[in-house]
């Protein structure tokens, strides 16, 4: 049984290659974003009382670093990932997955991303495939929306 494009809009799962990512405010295409994740170190202790709550308590909500790796074709002209890693700062990134109309959905609003390593395409003169550049990020402060 078929179902109407209404239905399949709210119940079928988004396609994974239709996204948009924004670095300060400055839109870029990139081939491959993975390594975007929230997670919390836990610290796990004992305490005074553990006699009568239990013998270890879990607590949890420290933000920690996670890596990002993004890749993209090298584009003659286009310097503001090498801008970006060379002037060793935090920026605002935000990833954005899209609709079949190329409308945000969904977001991942990443408060504090700095670039830390580019890594050079891989050069061979045997090969025909592109240039791929490979970007990481150490990202904090990660925040999930509905942009729906």
């Amino acid at each position: 049984m078929a179902h109407d494009k209404a239905y399949q809009r709210a119940n079928y799962p988004l396609m994974a290659y239709n996204y948009r990512v924004t670095i300060d405010g400055t839109s870029m295409s990139f081939s491959e974003v993975s390594g975007l994740n929230r997670e919390y170190q836990t610290v796990t202790y004992r305490h005074g009382l553990s006699y009568w709550e239990g013998e270890e308590i879990t607590k949890f909500r420290y933000d920690t670093y996670v890596s990002i790796t993004m890749k993209r074709g090298t584009v003659r002209g286009v310097t503001f990932l090498y801008d970006w890693l060379e002037k060793k700062a935090k920026s605002a990134m935000d990833v954005s997955l899209c609709d079949e109309t190329g409308t945000p959905v969904l977001g991942w609003h990443i408060a504090k991303a700095i670039a830390v390593k580019l890594e050079a395409p891989t050069f061979d003169a045997k090969s025909t495939d592109v240039s791929i550049e490979t970007l990481e990020v150490k990202a904090a402060g990660i925040s999930i929306k509905d942009l729906s």
